[in-house]
């Protein structure tokens, strides 16, 4: 039997999970990466995205985070999102008004840069709405 990961996920209102799970998918500020059980240990920022959990051969949550940090140890992960849904729990309606105005706010900024980082934003929102309406 295959060593399992001990893995929570901690948003400011509640600790939302708290498994022994196979593998972790993340999305690092760097790109996504894949976390086992006995992963070298480092800590780093998120960037808006989904997170994959895998257990006993199949994806068992699927949650959506805007942001924040993951540290992995030899305890196991720990990822403290900024804000973190569920999929399950993703209103569709309202993200898609998320997608209207993050388009105003690329539409709206002068600075290249922050125009970049909307864009990005953007992009982020619209994989997730796409996601939650295949769900």
């Amino acid at each position: 039997m295959a060593e399992k990961l001990n893995f929570d996920l901690v948003s400011p209102e509640r600790l939302l999970l708290s498994e022994a799970v196979d593998m972790v998918t993340v999305p690092g500020t760097e790109g996504e990466f894949g976390v086992l059980a006995d992963h070298a240990p480092f800590m780093t920022a998120l960037r808006p995205g989904m997170i994959r959990v895998e257990t006993d051969g199949t994806e068992s949550h699927r949650i959506f985070v805007w942001g924040g940090f993951a540290e992995i140890n030899a305890e196991g992960l720990t990822i403290l999102a900024e804000e973190a849904v569920p999929m399950d729990d993703i209103d569709v309606g309202a993200l898609a008004q998320r997608v209207k105005d993050f388009e105003e706010d690329v539409a709206d900024y002068d600075d290249a840069e922050k125009r970049e980082e909307a864009q990005d934003r953007l992009w982020h929102i619209r994989q997730i709405l796409d996601a939650a309406s295949k769900s």
